[in-house]
């Protein structure tokens, strides 16, 4: 049974097209995978879908009676609602059936004996809601997805307005979680995660018996848990059965054939148009010219598809930093709270460190502790001499009113508008991207145009927070590639294993220094 129906979709922002003519179908109990390069338009599908975007043109059709999750990280989370509060709150229809039994309870009072048997059929049949739904074990569902996702290390009286972005948005995901939708909507839920709780996921929603769409960058975790993809690019939408694997294969035939179709076509259609030319002014042969012109008029001619620029980040080296990077004495990090226990780190030139470890506490804060951006509780670090730092942020919130092609040129003055455009070409953004805002662009395009002003600022320190979140698997290869070959220092936090084992020379588990218990 088709849950979801799309047909005829086409949507764009201003001349810049995103779909044209898509369709597609959802059955109950299929879990895709939704992929394709930044940019392609998988988040605008999901609002289109959810209705929070209207589309151009197309017709978005959900069978009745369908409850429909979302995982929107823009979600706005009310203060003085503890994490327990916002949990139990997936089961709020539930909680308003109970209030309505209990109303029911209380006309049972003054009922005639017809009427108090129509009350009592209402309460049996609100009272198996209950139970079917598991009413009445919630606080052990709670329990459950909160230990399994990492909330109850963080506490579950605790307000959900102090917590990072990356605890909130696993809020979110619990919340949705045990609301058990008839349709899972996820827009890269393993952005905040970390390697024990994207593993917890990963189990759950291979279990999943209901329907779910995700969008993941995370290739294995992708393979782990979806049977279908579908495709986008080019402003199509294309269905492959199987895993991401299997796509990449028959992708790369198809692109093959149609390859060489093209070759065959051209080809053939050279051979025409010059015997058209040698032969149309012959009497003799004007006729078969003629039915060659007509042949080539009538050819469906094979267009392949613009390549899409690959992003190419190479950082420019400043001199060479002094021997020392950083030293920790006696450091203890943290806001009201310590987040840790004393650290005594060192850091010398050439190394290349992973920090890793659950969300929450402290990876984030021990970057910009060292960076010098907040006071430390107590002890001291000392920077080493000639530090040039390129620092990538996990997170920008401001909002940007600027073009692409302002914000690099806020950033170098000096450059050119050639320069400026060959820069964030360089890092993969078309012509179309490059004269957008920046706020108009998707979470990878976002993160292209920071990587372009780092690549582009001399340095011999990267420090690099959650630099793969939102970035798709071409810039994510080509990143650890330039990584790889970067000569300097390089502090980086990530929760990819497949992505920071290759890069780093060591790795340092955060969770052995942290106050918190585990």
């Amino acid at each position: 049974m088709s849950i979801l129906t799309v047909k005829n979709l086409s949507h764009g922002f201003g001349d810049r097209a995103i779909f044209n003519d898509v369709s597609f179908r959802l059955l109950k109990g299929e879990h895709i995978g939704l992929i394709g390069a930044n940019g392609e338009g998988k988040s605008t599908f999901m609002n289109i879908i959810t209705r929070k975007l209207e589309p151009d043109a197309g017709d978005v059709e959900w069978s009745k009676n369908v409850r429909v999750g979302y995982l929107d990280q823009h979600t706005v989370l009310e203060k003085g609602l503890t994490i327990r509060d916002v949990l139990k709150s997936a089961f709020q229809y539930l909680f308003d059936l109970e209030a309505e039994m209990n109303q029911i309870y209380e006309k049972m009072a003054d009922a005639t004996p017809e009427e108090l048997e129509k009350l009592l059929e209402d309460v049996g049949t609100i009272q198996d809601l209950l139970t079917n739904n598991d009413f009445y074990i919630i606080d052990a569902k709670v329990e459950e997805v909160a230990r399994g996702l990492g909330l109850q290390d963080i506490g579950l009286e605790r307000d959900v307005t102090d917590l990072s972005g990356g605890q909130r948005t696993k809020i979110l995901l619990a919340k949705l979680l045990l609301e058990k939708p008839d349709i899972l909507l996820l827009d890269e839920p393993t952005n905040y995660l970390d390697e024990q709780h994207i593993e917890w996921l990963k189990r759950y929603l291979q279990e999943y018996e209901n329907a779910f769409i995700l969008i993941s960058h995370d290739i294995p975790f992708l393979n782990s848990v979806i049977n279908l993809i579908y495709h986008m690019e080019n402003q199509e939408l294309n269905r492959y059965v199987g895993d991401y694997d299997n796509f990449m294969s028959v992708y790369e035939m198809k692109k093959q054939q149609l390859e060489s179709a093209y070759k065959r076509q051209q080809q053939e259609i050279a051979k025409l148009k010059d015997f058209v030319a040698r032969n149309k002014a012959s009497v003799a042969t004007r006729n078969m010219a003629m039915s060659r012109q007509k042949k080539l008029d009538k050819m469906e001619v094979i267009e392949l598809a613009k390549e899409k620029p690959k992003p190419e980040f190479n950082f420019k080296e400043a001199r060479t930093s002094g021997k020392l990077i950083f030293e920790t004495k006696d450091l203890i990090i943290g806001y009201d709270e310590p987040l840790s226990r004393p650290l005594n780190l060192k850091m010398e030139r050439g190394q290349k460190l992973a920090l890793v470890g659950a969300n929450g506490i402290g990876k984030t804060t021990l970057l910009r502790s060292i960076l010098g951006e907040i006071k430390p509780i107590s002890g001291t670090v000392e920077r080493g001499e000639y530090l040039y730092i390129g620092y990538f942020e996990q997170e920008v919130k401001s909002s940007n009113n600027n073009t692409c092609i302002e914000e690099i040129w806020n950033e170098f003055p000096h450059f050119n508008q050639y320069e400026i455009r060959a820069a964030l070409a360089k890092c993969g953004l078309t012509t179309k991207h490059i004269e957008s805002k920046v706020e108009v662009l998707s979470g990878g395009e976002k993160a292209k145009v920071r990587l372009c002003k780092l690549i582009n600022n001399e340095t011999n320190l990267l420090v690099l927070d959650e630099p793969t979140n939102h970035l798709d698997v071409d810039a994510k290869e080509e990143l650890k590639r330039a990584l790889k070959a970067y000569k300097g220092s390089i502090l980086l936090i990530s929760h990819e294993p497949e992505f920071y084992n290759e890069v780093a020379t060591d790795v340092w588990n955060c969770e052995s220094w942290t106050t918190k218990v585990f």
